[in-house]
């Protein structure tokens, strides 16, 4: 039996994940981390700290931050991460300090339409000049652009090759810079926030005479859940920085 500490339970992402993994019949639900406790059927603490010294657990579930992870890491515990906004260099320091044998594996997107989406942009990126990507979400996400977009940008710049430069640039006018989108690897991102979305995100490519989309839509946040479950299953087997639910896909 997998035990999971969800940090961040009372969330809305959190409670997503406390519903996955409490009705997962090879996990179960050993405490939960938030700072807002609320009152659940396992045990509850407000800080990491108090965790570990108040239950026993493997592994720790989105949404945890660099503080926690600061503590987990080096106490040995597996972390599968989906907080967005953290950058490589962040959490490279953060597993360098992990225990020998504990993982930091994090995914930007734990969808499995949303990866596949990213593994088709980085077979087209090679045969497309030009590309360019636009990302929708709920207007109290946290970051623009998002995890996803970044990733996939960066993604496009290394299955090309090369550096690019996204076309434009110099074509904006006085006052309104970012017309463009903001520049990613040489890709420009454009992020659209409102209420209507959950999670959406086009990667639009284009050469003379012809564009192809992808496009992945996400309308529940129980889309996540069979990829977080996924990295639960995975992460113990692993050691160091792993980056990406394809690696377990």
């Amino acid at each position: 039996m997998i035990k999971v500490a969800v940090a961040g339970y009372s969330g809305r992402m959190g409670s997503a994940v406390v519903d996955a993994v409490s009705a997962a019949d090879d996990m179960e639900v050993v405490c939960g981390i938030d700072p807002y406790p609320t009152e659940q059927a396992f045990p509850t603490f407000t800080t990491i700290e108090e965790a570990l010294s108040g239950a026993q657990f493997d592994f720790t579930q989105p949404d945890v931050v660099a503080k926690t992870l600061a503590v987990a890491l080096p106490a040995g515990i597996d972390c599968v991460v989906g907080t967005t906004g953290m950058t490589q260099d962040t959490l490279q320091e953060l597993a360098s300090h992990a225990a020998d044998g504990a993982c930091l594996f994090y995914a930007p997107n734990f969808t499995t339409g949303a990866v596949l989406m990213m593994e088709f942009a980085k077979i087209a990126a090679p045969y497309f000049p030009e590309a360019e990507i636009i990302e929708f979400h709920h207007a109290n996400k946290k970051d623009a652009p998002s995890g996803t977009a970044v990733r996939t940008a960066e993604i496009i710049q290394q299955s090309r090759g090369r550096d690019s430069v996204a076309p434009g640039k110099e074509t904006e006018n006085a006052g309104c810079e970012g017309a463009r989108g903001a520049e990613v690897a040489g890709v420009p991102v454009h992020s659209v926030r409102s209420m209507g979305y959950v999670a959406s995100q086009e990667v639009i490519f284009g050469s003379m005479g012809q564009t192809l989309t992808i496009r992945h839509d996400s309308w529940d946040r129980t889309s996540y859940m069979p990829g977080v479950l996924l990295g639960i299953r995975n992460v113990g087997a692993q050691h160091g920085l792993i980056v990406g639910l394809e690696n377990f896909m």
